[in-house]
């Protein structure tokens, strides 16, 4: 079975476990490690022969143009992850359209591809935003992964499917939710990120083979180049709870994604999406 392997490209700074002690606004005063942790992780899926897909901060694309194009020359998927990783449910419409319009923009400006796919930062599409999906399919966008279906302290949408769907009755839009795994009466997030680089491996890979196995469905699966380095900075100035989140395990992860790698099927989320639209027709 094909799964979808995913890579959301925002830099150390910019995740939802600081957005409350490090500013937007000084954001290019601080070292910039994303490039090269970008480029980790093209090395890491040539040496394993997949192809992913790399959900772009459009802020990213402005400031690295020759990353995005070294990803979109490889053969990977380019996508969209939103402009400055400001969450969905943070915005009203009008700014949401123009927060897409804007990454849009700037990430074909950077390798002459136009993303039709998205992912909200900090899987923001929930009960709260029920336009967001109809703006989305107005700009034409084919599918989005933005969905948890699970209960979460940063996030969660814990009655929407587990598995892809149409959240709209009059547009071809897919909604691809990350992969979530329901044992003992709990649903459980089994997608990748921080889970999976703090929990160990054998629970991840027990749970991708049960979902393609036992449920006969593909996985949805992400990481963040940050999480490949463990050299960067520490905010010694952010919660116990959100550092922990953040820096344990980093020395981990690597050996843990070459593992995984080998061990299932991966594939760009665009082909997967594809294979996911003819079970819905």
């Amino acid at each position: 079975m094909l799964n979808a392997l995913s890579v959301d490209i925002e830099d150390w700074f910019q995740v939802g476990a600081f957005e409350k002690v490090i500013a937007r606004e000084t954001w290019d005063g601080l070292e910039q490690r994303v490039e090269h942790n970008g480029d980790t992780v093209l090395q890491l899926f040539d040496d394993a022969k997949v192809k992913g897909t790399f959900f772009i901060l459009g802020w990213i694309a402005e400031r690295y143009p020759d990353l995005v194009r070294r990803i979109a020359d490889e053969g990977h998927e380019i996508a969209s992850h939103g402009w400055d990783h400001k969450r969905v449910f943070e915005m009203d419409r009008a700014a949401f359209g123009a927060d897409l319009e804007r990454a849009r923009r700037t990430i074909e400006d950077a390798c002459g591809q136009s993303p039709s796919g998205y992912r909200a930062p900090s899987f923001s599409i929930d009960a709260r935003t029920p336009w967001a999906h109809h703006v989305l399919a107005e700009q034409g966008y084919s599918y989005s992964s933005s969905v948890a279906p699970l209960r979460h302290d940063h996030y969660g949408w814990p009655s929407a499917p587990r598995f892809a769907y149409r959240p709209l009755s009059d547009a071809g839009l897919i909604e691809l939710p990350v992969t979530t795994v329901e044992l003992a009466g709990r649903r459980l997030a089994a997608g990748g990120g921080g889970f999976f680089r703090l929990l160990p491996y054998r629970f991840s890979d027990w749970a991708i083979g049960r979902v393609n196995r036992r449920e006969g469905r593909p996985a949805v699966f992400y990481f963040h180049p940050w999480e490949v380095d463990p050299d960067q900075p520490r905010v010694a100035r952010a919660p116990l709870r959100s550092r922990l989140r953040h820096y344990s395990r980093l020395k981990a992860m690597r050996p843990k994604l070459e593992k995984l790698l080998r061990a299932h099927r991966w594939g760009r989320t665009d082909e997967v999406v594809a294979i996911e639209r003819t079970r819905l027709q």
